[in-house]
């Protein structure tokens, strides 16, 4: 299938690694002209030569802190006319309600919800006025299965989904759409993160650790960070340009609920 974009330029926030970067390489084998971001000036170079190297394609790295509003200013300044934004950042730290203060809850909000409405606010009257944008946020599971453990994550990415849905109401007649990635269980660092945690609290092995992940997918195995891409660049194509307001599960089956 053609996806249409190739030529388009796309910001690809939080991509030096992981989600981030599989997004980035997808929308580069498409042929997008692809700005990749992160904090680490050194491990973005390599992965935006190694992008090049794969695809082809033209990538630019662009070191800019997106919790911090010169760092989006940096970024916008890289690719004042986007095409295609797609959002993403570190998730918080996991925990229970007691290890949650008020400097916790502040720094999700502003890096999970602000932060990604701050560069969506900046940059759709463009894509309105060019009659062409695709905002993709790459949130999570949580938002649909909230567990007080994830309370941080779940708050924060829950009003930036709610955010979207208003808005893609007014610009999806501009052909400019809004979705959602939710991932679970996608074989990332986050999910080594994850895995040495449950090692800790039930006091078993690394190992033991990522078998029990493993058996928490239905699929009975972690997704790949390039399938996570893949659905990403289709949410950005020409084909998907009727598809606006929704919540892409990429889970391996998981969620066991109905809608």
């Amino acid at each position: 299938m053609d996806l249409g974009i190739a030529g388009r330029r796309a910001i690809v926030c939080a991509s030096s690694q992981g989600l981030g970067r599989a997004c980035a390489l997808a929308l580069a084998r498409e042929g997008c002209e692809v700005f990749i971001n992160g904090r680490d000036g050194a491990r973005l170079a390599a992965t935006a030569a190694e992008i090049t190297q794969l695809t082809g394609a033209t990538v630019h790295p662009v070191v800019a802190d997106l919790n911090d509003a010169a760092g989006r200013a940096a970024l916008i300044a890289a690719c004042a006319e986007p095409d295609i934004l797609v959002t993403n950042n570190a998730g918080p730290p996991p925990g229970q309600l007691a290890d949650f203060d008020h400097a916790a809850w502040l720094a999700a909000l502003e890096s999970n919800l602000l932060a990604p409405i701050a560069l969506i606010s900046a940059l759709v009257p463009g894509m309105r006025a060019r009659r062409f944008g695709r905002i993709v946020n790459i949130t999570s599971a949580v938002v649909k299965t909230p567990r007080l453990g994830m309370s941080l994550s779940t708050t924060a990415r829950t009003g930036l989904t709610a955010f979207c849905k208003g808005l893609q109401r007014e610009v999806v007649a501009d052909n400019v759409t809004l979705n959602n990635l939710l991932p679970q269980h996608i074989d990332t660092g986050r999910q080594i993160e994850m895995a040495h945690r449950i090692a800790r609290d039930r006091k078993v092995t690394f190992e033991e650790a990522r078998r029990l992940q493993t058996k928490m997918v239905r699929a009975g195995r972690l997704g790949l960070p390039d399938e996570l891409g893949a659905a990403c660049a289709f949410l950005c194509s020409v084909p998907a340009s009727f598809i606006s307001g929704q919540n892409l599960q990429v889970d391996g089956g998981t969620y066991d609920g109905l809608i």
